[in-house]
């Protein structure tokens, strides 16, 4: 990324196990990706696709944690797009990175190497604040970063039910309020749902959850015990904070 008028800044991730640029204004990766990345199973040699991968951030993570697996970074910007591979190029991390619309058809994620029943595990925070609570940014990137329609969330859950394996896992993270959309769009053709709810303090409500699903699965739902940002005090909690800094993960990421 050479263009001078593209400001960027250089970020690490991971206790320094990253370092990733990232535009200086729009939409810029921060906790929900590392803990995405945290809650996100995958192991050696499996193939791994980040949907709406922005500059790369969560799936990124998931390889430094996983040595070996095969990464497919998804994103419509090709701005961030090029990020993410330039990201991926100086981490020394093998990625290979897609410029397509999530909600493309089937044979659009073909043509670029994603054809149905191809990829063992997928991760994805898509945009997920509702528009009629959420001013929308005049930073169009932005906007399109943050900001959910009404077919959103199906869309890309259906998009990763595409690509799955059988007995695949998704991962995504959203808003805590939505989760009965969740729910609703996971309900065709996803079983053996994980929930961990994401507070940003002991006392106050969650404001994420983070979801597994398992394509085709069958096993009850489950809900875990929630994940506190910060504890009583308002200290950060330091279980976070090692998760946070790459050295460990979460329980949802079990293989």
């Amino acid at each position: 990324m050479t263009d001078p008028a593209i400001d960027l800044t250089e970020d690490t991730f991971l206790g320094g196990q990253l370092r990733l640029r990232q535009l200086k204004s729009g939409h810029r990766a921060g906790h929900d990706a590392v803990l995405l990345a945290a809650a996100t199973s995958a192991r050696s040699g499996d193939r791994v696709a980040d949907l709406g991968a922005g500059v790369g951030v969560a799936g990124l993570a998931v390889a430094r944690r996983v040595p070996g697996i095969d990464l497919v970074l998804v994103e419509i910007d090709p701005v961030l797009a090029e990020l993410a591979r330039a990201n991926a190029a100086a981490n020394a991390i093998a990625a290979e990175i897609i410029v397509l619309d999530v909600e493309a058809d089937a044979a659009s994620f073909a043509t670029g190497g994603l054809g149905p029943d191809s990829v063992d595990s997928v991760l994805m925070n898509p945009p997920f604040n509702d528009p009629a609570r959420h001013r929308t940014s005049p930073d169009k990137a932005r906007g399109v970063a943050h900001v959910a329609t009404a077919t959103t969330l199906a869309n890309w859950v259906h998009a990763a039910r595409r690509i799955l394996k059988s007995r695949g896992a998704l991962t995504l993270i959203w808003r805590a309020d939505g989760i009965a959309e969740v729910l609703a769009a996971l309900d065709h053709g996803f079983g053996s749902l994980e929930i961990m709810p994401v507070h940003g303090d002991a006392s106050g409500p969650a404001n994420r959850i983070l979801v597994r699903a398992i394509k085709g699965g069958r096993a009850p739902t489950q809900i875990h015990p929630a994940l506190m940002l910060n504890d009583e005090s308002g200290a950060p909690n330091k279980w976070v904070q090692q998760i946070l800094a790459g050295k460990g993960s979460l329980p949802l990421a079990k293989p």
